[in-house]
């Protein structure tokens, strides 16, 4: 390769201080590669929003240079932003392996997206382009066919670890340690490396350990089973179809993305015994101990199969006194709250529940923890090093164990979205910042909701909405009838009456006031009218409720 007076850059749409929203630009002159597109689900206070995705200004801008998209795996935070990238720049093409192209094939039909520029690839697979050459390292995590991304530019090779952990006695294939070596062997300028597990000391413990100790439950129990786990993690399911299999229990899905989850792994070979799966119907036939059901929810999410399970309201399954139902999972951080309700009440049903401890080893992470972070850093042995994939504190804890693998502290950079690295002739150093930020999906809108509107949603579900509904002749600028006070979420109309009655004098008060000392505007009285009522009912009632003036004009001239 040649240019070596150009620079490559290095940009972070999403993934920066958070876990979620994975997005990572990579430039050089008229060349951009995109390294993942992943959604982050919202916090409780963003109400009404669905998804959390990148704001992709800078993608836009330079849409012409674009020349791919590089997936590194299949879960929600690293593809889940795909259709609405689609919607919004021109991807000529996105690379993917099987399994990742299969699930982002589902994802687009579900929307109804007719995009056709999906390529799978594999460990051999070279990516050749002016300034640009991509090859991919196989890792282990917890979905198949997870990788790596290296690529080799005028400037240095980067290598991006994508989500992996070190495991020795994985279900899947085995992590290349042999091309990991050689590529650090041959010299890596810059390494962006998962942060996730880096405040967790020691190894993540090997997917064998929870297929045993599954097993042992499975084996052991004679009542009906009810898992609950990540759909993605497609080899936990794998184990658990197995298991169900050597113990002559039948298994019934629950969930779509379970169900699209098992599907998947049928159709690449992952599984193979079909007959293995029975609807609810063939399962009132079964004994008990000869069902298994493998459900969504183990995040506690409210509309989930295990919620509707637990709250009595699924249509096809009705808990049993003696149920075992078992969370094959960790909290995710703000899901506790939603996992401890759905605890509660599966017991107040009077099932067992066993959810993962330090007795219980039922769930491991996908994620490498201290040990395995800093295997990798001694593979790859880079230069230059920018954690990412994590909060601050996580990139923060990552970066202390690069410089205990002998990085030097001044080549490692803790970035924010939008902070650019640039690699040239004189090393690795920080460029300048382009947009970058959170842009919410509300249903089938993207960008349409912004901070006021989710604002005006955090008051009105905390103090209500107030509707005055006026009658004015604006010829005459009269107020023709009293107001009309109505309210949702904020008080009973019938059961206050003095203190609407209260609101609506002051309102008459406002109105008449306005109409006798300006010319008839009917956007200035609206504001008028809000201006001058929140506060008088914040003092009679310590409240603020949206208020919402409705003018209607009733343009007759007196007789």
């Amino acid at each position: 390769m040649n240019n070596k007076d150009s620079f490559t850059s290095v940009i972070a749409l999403g993934g920066l201080g958070e876990v979620g929203k994975n997005m990572y630009v990579f430039t050089h002159k008229e060349e951009i590669f995109i390294i993942d597109a992943g959604v982050i689900f919202p916090e409780s206070d963003l109400l009404g929003v669905d998804y959390v995705i990148q704001d992709v200004t800078y993608l836009k801008q330079n849409e012409d240079k674009i020349k791919g998209l590089l997936i590194t795996h299949g879960h929600e935070d690293h593809i889940g932003g795909i259709s609405f990238l689609l919607q919004s720049v021109n991807i000529p093409v996105i690379y993917g392996a099987k399994t990742s192209i299969d699930l982002i094939k589902n994802k687009l039909e579900d929307r109804g997206i007719g995009y056709k520029n999906l390529e799978t690839i594999n460990s051999d697979t070279r990516i050749k382009t002016k300034y640009f050459d991509i090859e991919f390292i196989a890792t282990t995590h917890s979905i198949p066919d997870s990788f790596g991304i290296v690529l080799h530019t005028p400037n240095g090779t980067i290598v991006s670890t994508g989500d992996f952990k070190f495991d020795l006695t994985p279900i899947g294939p085995m992590a290349d340690l042999h091309k990991m070596a050689k590529i650090g062997a041959e010299g890596v300028k810059l390494l962006l490396s998962d942060s996730t597990n880096a405040l967790s000391e020691g190894f993540s413990k090997s997917e064998n350990s929870v297929d045993e100790a599954l097993s042992d439950i499975v084996n052991g129990y004679n009542g009906r089973i009810i898992i609950a786990t990540f759909a993605s993690n497609i080899y936990r399911v794998k184990h658990i179809v197995e298991t169900c299999r050597k113990n002559n229990r039948k298994i019934i899905v629950f969930g779509r993305s379970m169900e699209t989850a098992t599907n998947l792994a049928l159709n690449n070979g992952l599984l193979t015994d079909k007959s293995i799966f029975i609807d609810s119907n063939t399962a009132k036939n079964l004994k008990k101990n000869e069902i298994c059901i493998l459900c969504t929810g183990s995040q506690g999410e409210p509309l989930a199969a295990l919620s509707r399970i637990a709250n009595g309201t699924h249509k096809q399954i009705s808990l049993m006194p003696d149920d075992l139902v078992v969370f094959s999972s960790n909290p995710i951080p703000g899901n506790a709250a939603g996992i401890n309700r759905i605890i509660n009440k599966l017991y107040l049903k009077g099932v067992r529940v066993i959810t993962n401890s330090e007795f219980s080893d039922i769930h491991t992470s996908g994620h490498a923890k201290q040990e395995e972070l800093k295997l990798m850093l001694r593979l790859i042995k880079p230069e230059y090093f920018m954690p990412m994939h994590g909060e601050y504190r996580m990139l923060k804890s990552h970066s202390e164990l690069a410089v205990s693998c002998d990085v030097k502290r001044e080549n490692i950079f803790i970035m924010n979205n939008g902070d650019s690295l640039i690699l040239d002739n004189e090393g690795v150093h920080r460029g300048p910042s382009v947009t970058a930020g959170d842009v919410y999906v509300d249903g089938s809108r993207i960008g349409e909701v912004g901070s006021v509107v989710i604002k005006d949603r955090k008051l009105m579900s905390r103090d209500g909405i107030l509707i005055t509904i006026l009658n004015i002749n604006p010829l005459t600028r009269k107020l023709l009838i009293k107001p009309n006070i109505t309210t949702r979420g904020f008080v009973l109309v019938n059961e206050n009456a003095e203190l609407i009655n209260q609101i609506e004098k002051k309102t008459t008060e406002i109105v008449n006031k306005f109409l006798r000392e300006n010319t008839y505007s009917y956007t200035d009285l609206k504001n008028q009218i809000i201006l001058e009522l929140h506060p008088f009912i914040n003092t009679l009632t310590g409240r603020r409720p949206i208020v919402l003036p409705v003018i209607m004009e009733v343009r007759e001239t007196q007789k």
